[in-house]
């Protein structure tokens, strides 16, 4: 390796004289800016050392080291930086001589014992020991305090630089990115945190857009990686600045879903909520309408994935209910977040099954499937792109407002047969949306006769070997093997039959790892629709984390 140039060492020595123990706002910005070049050159001055046979030899080859090892420990950022740190560290160890072989190399190891005694250790006689007595205070919580005290002013005059006006004239822009470009470094360091909010706030309030892309980055993989937390709002200003971060942060929460369908399926509501997705998409509508095109692409590549389409409903729902919460002056129209479906799907969807008086329901639904039924025949009679997109934003929505489909399917395990037509209609359009090939009476004929084995096999006892077998061979059958599982599972979790005779039945059919995972999704929809409900079911509550169970064992 080549030696560390004279030019580098001149420049890096004169900063770390600059900087010595300075806790200013100036020194802390220049430290910040120069802390990625810092970790490079000490990289190379380690990479150097490391070759050395001697300490000897490292003294005659590196002869300012010393010297600037000693001043770096001084300085709150490097100290504070585990990155910058840990180099310092390395590099001091590589001084070390375990065999001392002269004075020189003597006293070079007493001053790196007292140089470790000041970074990593706290005792009697140490310099460490001394600030603590002087002081009150360990080195790494002098210098991290030092660090929040020099950050608690720059945030303050990043909150005193725009007043929250449209006249971004009047905001230090020039300031605002030189601070931005000063966290890039320490992005990862906790005491940074209230700068990066200010920031990001300036951000929105101003509407300005004078934070470097570097410091945007680096942000959003921290805050990925978990090496970085946020206030919430924050977070939601990075999505509004950055709509890189958002698009992020949504497949982030998909990826998350589809890699972890144990954890997942138990509290998928709760890790949706906890994504704080939900809660800014109430507030601004861009966000809900970037999440949305995401996961409506992702369903349009893979529609029979009943785990994005458990994400996509109870996405929607969480959102709903934060919007539900909005005091109604703040609130924006539907018609804003859903601005490709007819108008008239809207209202009879959007509303809860929670909100609708249990009695109402077979009304509600057979309210939907008329309106649904419209769309559909209008898309059989003209046949033009407009007519199939129509359709499609109808699916869509169905897929979104899944907790209605759900319920159909609930009142399907007791519903006398005059009243199924409807609510197996709903079911078949939910999994079979589109008519290639006129197949949809097909598909509705097998709804049905799937509807009666089940009803055979849930309402027997005991359960006809003969309905088994057909609900089996249905499950097998590529046409319609996601409906029939609904249905199946539907009547698992609310047929009045003892759990011992559910349980068994579950074993007997369900015997596919495959298929076991996308019950496991049925249920987590299930589980999310019953968890938001005014009344909480303590039998069917009971039955479902059996069952949840049982799928997770066999």
């Amino acid at each position: 390796m080549e030696a560390v140039s004279d030019t580098d060492v001149q420049f890096w020595m004169a900063k770390a004289m600059n900087w010595g123990e300075d806790t200013s706002c100036s020194a802390l910005l220049d430290t910040s800016r120069h802390l990625g070049s810092l970790r490079s050159f000490l990289q190379q001055v380690l990479q150097g050392l490391q070759q050395m046979r001697s300490t000897s030899e490292a003294m005659k080859t590196f002869p300012f080291v010393g010297q600037f090892l000693g001043r770096l420990r001084w300085n709150p950022c490097v100290i504070v930086d585990e990155r910058s740190q840990r180099l310092l560290l390395r590099c001091l160890s590589c001084l070390y001589s375990a065999e001392p072989l002269n004075a020189v190399e003597l006293k070079a190891n007493m001053w790196i014992k007292n140089l470790l005694c000041h970074l990593i250790s706290e005792e009697e006689g140490s310099v460490a020991h001394a600030t603590v007595k002087h002081a009150g205070l360990t080195p790494k919580r002098y210098h991290s305090e030092a660090l929040q005290k020099v950050v608690s002013l720059m945030t303050e005059e990043v909150i005193k630089s725009c007043d929250g006006s449209s006249n971004t004239a009047r905001c230090l822009n020039g300031n605002i990115h030189t601070m931005a470009t000063a966290c890039v470094a320490l992005v990862t360091c906790p005491q940074m945190s209230p700068l990066i909010g200010a920031l990001l706030k300036h951000s929105m309030l101003c509407g300005s857009s004078c934070l470097n892309q570097e410091f945007i980055k680096e942000i959003n993989e921290a805050l990925i990686s978990k090496r970085l937390v946020l206030e919430d709002e924050a977070i939601v200003n990075l999505w509004c600045y950055s709509p890189t971060c958002l698009e992020g942060a949504a497949v982030s929460l998909l990826e998350s879903v589809l890699s972890d369908h144990e954890t997942m399926t138990q509290s998928l509501d709760k890790h949706v909520n906890d994504s704080l997705l939900p809660r800014a998409s109430a507030h601004h509508c861009h966000i809900f309408l970037t999440v949305n095109e995401i996961y409506r692409n992702v369903l349009t590549e893979i529609d029979e994935n009943l785990a994005v389409r458990a994400l996509i409903q109870v996405f929607t729902a969480c959102f709903l209910q934060r919007l539900t919460g909005q005091k109604p002056q703040d609130r924006l129209p539907l018609r804003a977040f859903f601005p490709n479906v007819t108008s008239c799907l809207l209202a009879p969807l959007l509303t809860a099954p929670s909100e609708v008086p249990r009695e109402a329901w077979l009304d509600h639904l057979s309210w939907i499937r008329s309106l649904l039924q419209s769309v559909t025949e209008n898309e059989e009679a003209g046949g033009d792109v407009r007519a199939y997109q129509a359709v499609f934003e109808a699916w869509f929505l169905l897929v979104q407002c899944g907790y209605w489909v759900d319920t159909a399917a609930e009142l399907l395990v007791l519903a006398v047969p005059e009243n199924a037509d409807s609510l197996l209609w709903l079911l078949t359009f939910f999994h079979h949306p589109t008519n290639r090939g006129h197949q949809r009476s097909q598909q509705t004929a097998v709804a049905r006769e799937a509807w009666t084995h089940l009803r055979m096999l849930f309402l027997t006892r005991p359960p006809p070997p003969r309905h088994l077998s057909a609900v089996k061979e249905l499950l097998s059958s590529s046409l319609s093997a996601n409906l029939v599982l609904h249905l199946f599972l539907n009547f698992t979790v609310f047929s009045h039959g003892p759990v011992s005779i559910i349980t068994e039945i579950t074993d007997k059919v369900l015997t596919e790892a495959a298929v076991k995972r996308k019950a496991l999704w049925i249920l987590a929809s299930i589980r999310c629709r019953l968890n938001s409900a005014a009344t909480q079911d303590d039998r069917v509550h009971s039955r479902l984390r059996t069952l949840h169970d049982t799928l997770l064992q066999t």
